[in-house]
């Protein structure tokens, strides 16, 4: 069995930051000898996972997002944490265009879009407490 490897990066919760943990995980996932499809996939929903948290979790103010990458055999997990807000009701928070910020740029599809794209998605969340989500992607079918 091959033992798991693991990245944690700590990052400002602004949105320039979403761009580079796409790249990150990107690199991180290289070597797993993905597809461009899977890396493709891999890094829409770090994107969807990160800005969530940067717009909903700290509602752009400042605070921190853990990135956690790991690779265990054939699986990747990526793990984005928050400290903010936390979301009062999960379920429905994961419904798709359910959306807390009606400025009307944001469509609500950022969970559909991370289970979409990814084999599991696990969201842990309470008011006052962040939001932790997980994302795991068997690479290599």
């Amino acid at each position: 069995m091959k033992k798991r490897e693991v990245v944690t990066i700590k990052m400002d919760s602004v949105s320039e930051n979403e761009e580079f943990a796409r790249v990150a995980v990107a690199v991180f996932l290289s070597r797993m000898n993905p597809t461009l499809e899977e890396i493709e996939d891999v890094k829409t929903a770090v994107s969807e996972a990160v800005t969530n948290a940067v717009i909903h979790g700290y509602q752009g103010g400042e605070g921190t997002i853990t990135l956690e990458v790991s690779v265990e055999e054939d699986v990747l997990t990526v793990l984005v944490q928050d400290e903010g807000v936390g979301i009062r009701d999960v379920a429905k928070a994961m419904e798709p265009m359910y959306t807390t910020a009606p400025d009307g740029e944001r469509s609500g599809m950022g969970f559909s879009f991370m289970e979409a794209f990814m084999d599991q998605v696990e969201v842990v969340s309470a008011p006052g407490s962040g939001t932790t989500v997980t994302m795991r992607k068997k690479i290599g079918r």
